[in-house]
């Protein structure tokens, strides 16, 4: 039985968000015990928003892996984040930590400028932080929540790519995270799914409108995966049963969303641009 068959999610809950991976049960998986890269991101230089953990960290090893330095931008998780850093540097590939607040437009301004003064160049840039609350009825979201969501899901992008545009040159690509939810909705995750979409929408405009100077912008949809974000907002209750609803009755593992983002980040997908990826289980949303 490989290791990314069903596990077992035993009851487990976070009082915190964002979510911390090391105290997750079991971890995520994040990287192939055998995986060895092709040099298909060979010197090339990544931000990755919310790569501390979860699908965050799989990129970015997945990158360093196809020997890319990264930049990793997160909220507060240090522990996860240093932990991410070994790994990377262990693989032998340069790491960058920054801490801050992705809806803050000077905090992105100040990233991506650290950015360049240490590894000099950029070519990719991984808008992928998030955030996720729950609530059953559209009563309950409150002004505070519908602002928070979008500032991180969607300005956090505006503010990473304005930032970024300038160093980004003929052949660089922007890959952005979306989510099943921006095509299917969820009831209880409206506020999310509605941002979700505006990502989608966001990675279609922005395409066209670089396309003209060679940088391609594409997207990844994920399906349900394990991920510091789960224990975070789902009740102990849930968590046993998550990801049982998709085709594949399961939910997915980090590990199994990076290469999506390896490939679009790399020139075997040089003939995409506003595309959107969907490693979701098997669902079939037509989009």
């Amino acid at each position: 039985m490989s290791e990314l068959d069903k596990q077992q999610f035993p009851k487990q809950h976070q009082n915190h968000q964002p979510g911390i991976e090391s105290e997750m049960s079991p971890r995520p998986i994040y990287k192939k015990e055998t995986g060895i890269g092709c040099g298909k991101l060979k010197n090339k230089v990544a931000i990755i928003t919310g790569g501390d953990s979860g699908i965050g960290r799989a990129i970015a090893v997945a990158f360093a892996q196809e020997g890319a330095d990264v930049s990793i931008i997160y909220l507060n998780e240090h522990n996860d984040a240093e932990d991410t850093k070994k790994i990377i540097e262990k693989i032998g590939r340069r790491c960058l930590l920054i801490s801050g607040d992705v809806r803050n437009e000077n905090f992105c301004k100040k990233a991506v400028k650290k950015t360049i003064d240490k590894f000099e160049h950029l070519h990719i840039l991984i808008n992928n932080a998030g955030e996720i609350h729950l609530q059953d009825s559209i009563e309950d979201i409150s002004k505070e929540q519908l602002e928070k969501t979008f500032k991180t899901n969607v300005f956090s992008m505006f503010y990473m790519t304005k930032a970024a545009i300038r160093y980004l040159m003929s052949g660089s690509s922007i890959v952005n995270t979306a989510s099943i939810a921006a095509y299917q909705g969820d009831s209880t995750l409206i506020d999310y799914s509605a941002s979700k979409g505006a990502v989608v929408s966001f990675t279609r405009a922005l395409s066209a409108n670089l396309v003209s100077k060679g940088i391609r912008v594409n997207g990844v949809a994920p399906g349900p995966i394990w991920t510091p974000f789960i224990p975070s907002f789902l009740s102990t209750e849930e968590i046993p049963n998550f990801g049982d609803n998709v085709a594949m009755g399961r939910a997915g593992q980090p590990v199994e969303i990076a290469p999506s983002y390896v490939f679009l980040a790399s020139e075997d997908s040089s003939y995409m641009t506003g595309q959107i990826l969907h490693p979701n289980g098997g669902e079939i949303v037509n989009g």
